[in-house]
């Protein structure tokens, strides 16, 4: 029953989405809303995506958009908030027991639930608590769980425990990650970083982690939806342009993540010493730690005349920004904190076209781009100069032939594809007494 006490239709099928979702500048939390905008059109009746409350984000530092420049999700996509339990005498677990409180009761209303985790830490350790605590309530429960791990779980979390000696956190990643019914990684470079770095711990330990990951992990890459980035308004691509004063294939374009591992400080560097951008302006679009920083380098550059940031780009204006670019720089470096292990920003910039994409093969960048990017080595200027260079002396009808072939190469990364693959590696199951079928 609802609150004025009409009957309200049980749902039949539903998804759960773990995951820091919007407003934060991540690529997966909009991968996150692609899977829940597809599973609509694959039967899925209810769709929650179970998130962090506003405040607590912007507590964390991260980077995040402008509220009012965040897409609303479909109709059948409800963003759920729980708010932490207890008072300030219990720090960050207020949030945490929040979070699992509300996903166990999701998990024991009788609603045959798929839930999905990205990150494992904290997200797929919520769930794996959470199934267990609905487990113990008695009530019927029918979930099935896939956990995903992205870059950071590994750079992080699993790894900077095995560097610290810090067994216990570590093997309570890779457990809640392995009790999953369906563990995955985003790319095969994230896969073989699990597995090396279970095998460190397997070495220290005598456990058996890395076996259990070669054979359980599978790779699902990010789900994009490229329906955005294919078919673009003329007349706004005109318009979001002239509103940012840019003309087309007038400028180098950067949109991502500013931190120190996405290597702007030498991209700035690089397309100071450019010839061949010598009438163009670098726009640096995105947010981060590292913003202050580079505003600085900027300034002091011998081209901070013809340097511009955007810390406001919605998710509507991004197609166009990559679309009308001569060229698209993305000089990722791996760091301890942060490794690139697979670049959606990569992708989009591939299908959205525009001019050629210059990056660096580290981490599952490779995988990102195929061998449709100009590759430059990391942290060096003068490559990234010359790369710009070559770029922007392309014939018509050879950038034209890059373009199509990146996109092709992209298209593998559709949201549906991708989801449905996601979907096809759950086990089937057979019914338990006192306990729903699975989906």
């Amino acid at each position: 029953m609802n609150r004025r006490g009409r009957q309200v239709p049980q749902p039949r099928r539903r998804l759960v989405i773990v995951v820091r979702a919007d407003p934060v500048i991540c690529g997966h939390s909009g991968e996150a809303r692609n899977l829940a905008e597809v599973a609509l059109d694959r039967g899925f009746t209810e769709v929650r995506i179970v998130t962090w409350p506003i405040d607590r984000l912007v507590e964390t530092g991260l980077p995040l958009k402008p509220l009012d420049g965040v897409s609303p999700y479909s109709v059948g996509i409800e963003v759920e908030r729980p708010e932490p339990v207890g008072d300030y005498k219990v720090p960050d677990g207020r949030y945490l027991s929040g979070l699992v409180g509300r996903l166990v009761e999701l998990f024991t209303d009788g609603v045959p639930t798929v839930c999905l985790s990205l990150y494992l830490s904290p997200h797929t350790l919520a769930v794996s608590e959470a199934v267990r605590v609905a487990q113990a309530t008695g009530l019927p429960v029918d979930v099935t769980t896939i956990a995903e791990a992205v870059g950071s779980d590994v750079t992080n979390v699993v790894r900077s425990c095995v560097e610290q000696g810090r067994f216990g956190a570590a093997a309570q990643v890779l457990t809640a990650y392995l009790g999953s019914d369906v563990p995955v990684a985003v790319s095969e470079y994230t896969r073989q970083l699990i597995i090396s770095s279970a095998e460190d711990i397997d070495a220290r330990h005598g456990t058996r982690f890395a076996e259990r990951c070669r054979e359980r992990v599978g790779i699902s890459y990010p789900a994009i939806n490229t329906a955005d980035y294919l078919v673009l308004d003329l007349d706004r691509f005109a318009a979001t342009l002239e509103n940012r004063g840019l003309h087309r294939n007038g400028y180098v374009l950067f949109l991502s993540r500013l931190a120190h591992a996405k290597g702007v400080d030498e991209l700035i560097a690089g397309f100071a010493a450019s010839e061949r951008a010598a009438g163009l302006t670098l726009v640096i679009a995105g947010n981060g730690p590292e913003a202050g920083h580079l505003r600085r380098v900027a300034a002091a550059s011998p081209a901070a005349s013809r340097i511009v940031f955007l810390d406001d780009v919605d998710d509507d204006e991004k197609p166009y920004l990559m679309a009308g670019s001569a060229a698209f720089v993305l000089p990722s470096k791996p760091r301890p904190e942060f490794v690139e292990t697979f670049g959606i920003a990569l992708v989009e910039k591939m299908l959205a076209g525009g001019g050629p994409l210059i990056t660096t093969d580290t981490g599952g960048i490779g995988e990102a781009v195929g061998d449709t990017a100009l590759i430059v080595p990391v942290e060096d200027p003068t490559a990234i100069a010359a790369a710009l260079d070559e770029a922007l002396s392309l014939p018509e009808h050879e950038r034209e032939a890059m373009e199509l072939r990146a996109r092709e190469h992209a298209l593998q990364f559709d949201r549906a594809r991708v989801f449905d693959a996601l979907l096809a590696r759950i086990p089937p199951r057979p019914a338990a007494v006192g306990v729903l079928s699975t989906l």
